[in-house]
């Protein structure tokens, strides 16, 4: 059997002399990356988590209950005991799955629509569970959890998110954290993947302009959106031919800045004290355009990894920002 992928009131953290703050980008899935993100938020200290979009799994696979205790995952016959090895392993990879008899995987295969129902109500159980996560994680440690989506991420997410006592929507709000104001913005420039939420740069510019204009100091601020800015360490992905395949010379392959020019003519224009994004795995690095440091944590969801950065910030200046990988 086969797997199907997918297509692809504010709150704050008071002003501080000295702000911790750990930043997680596409998680995509990975209960296992997402319970390290949580350790660490004790292990730092820190004042507030910020997941900077993409949590939503890129895969289902369907289990087949074949009765008497046997299961098809993929053309693999195994027991409960081996079933729950492989969904073990799809929480540490965030592959989701979905239990159904021979008759639903027929109709799967039968109709995409069936299958979209599946995606979705996996991706809203796992972020269910997240949140109950979470809440045991956190019970004795306050500390909020804001939360942007992606472009991989469907809207209905924000409504589960609304429902959580631990995790806070940020996109659309002007958050203060340690005294920094905060905007977040998860839709990104065009991909070959028509993912979600993408918006051509002409609409990404005047949507964030208003977003910009409600913040009283932009030189203190932090811009997280899910795009990285265009031509830096932020945005290299490798190049790709008109059937999506990675372009190779000399063995190696060849890569491009796939960034938005539009979040980087915003952070030229305005000069935020900090830029959080996400979006490219490959391309985790720091940067910095004129005054301002941009930050990409990179991601190896699919290994369980978490990918990182612990940021401190004092008053009007990055005290420190250093990767956090495990």
């Amino acid at each position: 059997m086969g797997l199907f992928k997918r297509k692809s009131n504010n709150e704050s953290v008071g002003k501080k002399d000295m702000t911790k703050i750990l930043f997680t980008s596409d998680l995509h899935g990975s209960e296992t990356a997402f319970r390290k993100f949580l350790n660490a938020a004790k292990m730092y200290k820190v004042d507030a988590l910020i997941i900077g979009g993409d949590l939503a799994g890129k895969t289902l696979v369907p289990i087949v209950d074949l009765g008497e205790g046997k299961y098809d995952i993929q053309g693999q016959t195994v027991g409960k005991e081996g079933l729950s090895t492989v969904i073990q392993e799809f929480k540490k990879g965030g592959t989701y799955y979905t239990i159904v008899d021979k008759t639903e995987y027929k109709e799967m295969v039968e109709d995409k629509k069936k299958v979209d129902e599946k995606f979705n109500l996996a991706i809203k159980q796992v972020l269910e569970d997240w949140i109950v996560i979470g809440e045991e994680k956190l019970k004795d440690y306050k500390v909020p959890v804001y939360v942007n989506l992606g472009n991989d991420d469907p809207m209905f997410m924000f409504d589960v998110i609304d429902s959580s006592e631990v995790m806070k929507k940020t996109e659309g709000n002007l958050l203060e954290v340690g005294g920094h104001e905060m905007i977040s913005f998860g839709y990104v420039n065009p991909t070959p993947w028509n993912t979600p939420r993408e918006m051509n740069e002409e609409e990404i510019y005047a949507h964030l302009k208003k977003e910009i204009e409600k913040v009283s100091e932009p030189s203190k601020s932090i811009f997280n959106f899910h795009a990285p800015p265009y031509g830096t360490n932020l945005d290299n992905a490798p190049l790709l031919t008109k059937d999506l395949k990675p372009v190779v010379k000399g063995g190696d392959i060849v890569m491009t800045h796939v960034g938005s020019t539009s979040i980087r003519k915003l952070i030229e224009e305005y000069s935020p004290l900090m830029g959080v994004h996400g979006h490219i795995h490959e391309s985790r690095a720091f940067d910095k355009i004129g005054k301002t440091i941009i930050i990409n944590p990179g991601s190896e969801y699919g290994e369980g990894i978490l990918h990182a950065t612990y940021i401190v910030l004092e008053q009007d200046k990055v005290k420190t920002h250093q990767f956090v990988l495990g």
